[in-house]
């Protein structure tokens, strides 16, 4: 986890940004809010293709995000830019094709930011979260992206607790 100053700069990214990448950055502001770190770990999100700019996340998505009690208020779909590598500590990917696909956004510089959501999981028996758009488990995807936003508050509380003042 990162050592800066300010808040940590989260930005989860899968294909269309319609169910994956949505839900994680629901999950994680609400978790982070939940461990009253709002202000210690900004969440966002995008896909790297267009085919869901200005929606709302897939009804999927929004059922088992109202189901556990996460709003998904404010999150439209929208495409990653190259000004996004630049501003966020973490570009988290859903699976090994958007990491791929990030790759070749990405200048070299900024290789270093992209990671898989299962990286934060010490000890996954996983390491890309399904896309529900084709499997239709949205339970299972939702599971997996929870384990994982557990792991970067865990990380972000940890960081908080041995350098304060």
């Amino acid at each position: 986890m990162s050592t800066k100053k300010g808040p940590v700069l989260v930005l989860f990214v899968c294909l269309g940004n319609h169910c994956r990448s949505p839900m994680a950055q629901a999950v994680l502001r609400h978790k982070a809010e939940l461990a009253g770190l709002s202000h210690r770990v900004v969440a966002d999100s995008a896909g790297t293709s267009s085919y869901h700019i200005g929606e709302p996340p897939h009804s999927g998505t929004r059922k088992i995000l109202s189901r556990n009690g996460i709003s998904w208020d404010g999150i439209v779909g929208r495409k990653i830019t190259g000004d996004d590598f630049e501003a966020y500590d973490y570009i988290i990917g859903m699976d090994e094709e958007n990491i791929k696909d990030l790759n070749a956004i990405a200048g070299a510089e900024h290789r270093d930011k992209i990671v898989l959501l299962s990286q934060f999981v010490a000890g996954a028996q996983w390491t890309a979260v399904p896309d529900p758009w084709y499997t239709g488990n949205y339970a299972l995807t939702y599971q997996l992206i929870d384990q994982g936003c557990s792991a970067i508050v865990d990380q972000v509380q940890r960081r908080e607790s041995c350098c304060e003042g």
